[in-house]
């Protein structure tokens, strides 16, 4: 197939990339910035004038046309795999899903096949219309692979831009449900002193701090006084477990403002209430309880990853302008764990 050629003219001053990234938005062109600074790179952008622009920083003026060779989009590297999915839903540029807990989102060394993406690159086929020159799934926000849950992914280059502007403007409304140690108590002295604490009058507890890779362990994240990004969770214990004194275990409603890596589990460690199952940021409970207590904490404790899930995920849709909101239900492992709480608890 030849390539397409577009034909675009600049309205803003400044850099190449980011003045045809506007122009192709205006023009109703998809093709993000970084794709264009793919063509750059591989010359095929050319001035009105012919002459091939080569540097991505190049400056603009506002006026000026440019002609786009558009490649036709090439087969994914990772391989199809009949792996099969929960679809929440599916259109012509996007497909959310519920992934299972153990399951990997994208290729990576170690875990080249059984992710996610191979799993959609079958499953999608030929509705997949390029991302970035390839025909592969756009993966715009990731889950842990022992998380489960709600997970949108882009299959057209419009909804790869557009679910990547919500998720930087923070118009993405993301619950997700967590089994933590202990219950985080709103009168306690101790949680009102940790720094980045605070309260809602909704009785959520906002937590704000800075996350970063954990300056002695660089396969873990923290939080960081300095150097990091701002993170923002708001928790809501929906149950507790145990003495109503002293809970040994509770059921957090956790909601994000940002997506940083790890950063619910993150921010529980940091409050003191690390995830169940936890094996990165949790640290082993074995708290002094009455022996009708213990088989129960001691089946918390075996628990064989985080407890946490990914409930739902609300946003417009990135081309239609249609609401979703996308839902699923607890994992079995999870919820056969709530009902012994709630029974026994």
């Amino acid at each position: 197939m030849a390539p397409e050629t577009v034909t675009l003219t600049v309205t803003l001053k400044g850099r190449v990339d980011k003045a045809l990234a506007g122009a192709a938005a205006d023009a109703g062109v998809a093709l993000s910035r970084s794709r264009i600074g793919q063509l750059i790179g591989a010359g095929a952008v050319r001035t009105g004038d012919g002459d091939v622009v080569a540097e991505v920083s190049t400056k603009v003026k506002p006026g000026a046309v440019f002609r786009l060779e558009i490649p036709p989009a090439l087969d994914a590297e990772p391989q199809p795999e009949d792996i099969p999915l929960e679809v929440l839903h599916e259109d012509a540029d996007l497909i959310a899903v519920n992934k299972p807990a153990g399951m990997v989102v994208h290729p990576a060394p170690g875990a080249e096949t059984g992710t996610l993406v191979n799993a959609l690159l079958h499953h999608c086929g030929p509705s997949l219309t390029g991302i970035g020159g390839e025909k592969r799934p756009g993966i715009v926000h990731r889950i842990d692979k022992d998380t489960s849950g709600v997970l949108v992914v882009a299959k057209s280059e419009a909804a790869m831009t557009g679910l990547g502007r919500l998720f930087h403007d923070h118009e993405i409304d993301r619950e997700y449900q967590a089994l933590a140690w202990g219950a985080p108590n709103r009168a306690s002295p101790r949680l009102a002193g940790i720094d980045g604490v605070g309260f809602e009058p909704d009785g959520r507890i906002r937590i704000e701090t800075l996350i970063n890779r954990n300056p002695v362990d660089r396969k873990k994240m923290a939080v960081v006084e300095d150097g990091g990004r701002t993170a923002i969770t708001y928790l809501r214990m929906a149950e507790a477990f145990g003495p109503a004194e002293n809970p040994f275990a509770s059921l957090l409603v956790c909601r994000l403002e940002t997506g940083r890596t790890h950063q619910i589990r993150v921010h529980a460690a940091h409050i003191g209430h690390s995830l169940v199952g936890d094996a990165t940021y949790g640290r082993p409970r074995r708290p002094a309880r009455a022996a009708a207590e213990m088989a129960l904490i001691e089946h918390l404790q075996n628990f064989p990853r985080q407890a946490l899930h990914a409930a739902q995920l609300g946003f417009a849709h990135p081309v239609t302008g249609q609401n979703l909101h996308l839902s699923a239900e607890m994992p079995q492992d999870m919820n056969e764990l709530l009902i012994q709480l709630r029974r026994n608890g």
